[in-house]
């Protein structure tokens, strides 16, 4: 193949450098827009599994508990009615 010369390390913040001085403030603006909507994903996608892994850790213990002790009761035949 044909060698090409390396870059050097200092040519590479400068092409990053020109690459963001050549993007309109829409284009940055919108980049930004698009990571920041990335991150909040990830964070979502993340706290959804943790609840779907764990989801008796992410509630109080009374919520359910008085839940189970008023089916326990048979309340639950009286809404059905």
């Amino acid at each position: 193949g044909v060698d090409k010369p390396p870059i050097p390390a200092l040519n590479v913040p400068l092409l990053y450098d020109s690459a963001l001085a050549a993007m309109s403030l829409e284009q940055k603006t919108t980049f930004a827009l698009v990571v920041f909507l990335f991150v909040f994903l990830l964070i979502l996608i993340v706290r959804c599994f943790r609840i779907l892994l764990d989801p008796y850790r992410s509630m109080p213990t009374s919520t359910w508990a008085d839940g189970l002790e008023g089916l326990e009761k048979g309340q639950f035949d009286n809404t059905l009615a």
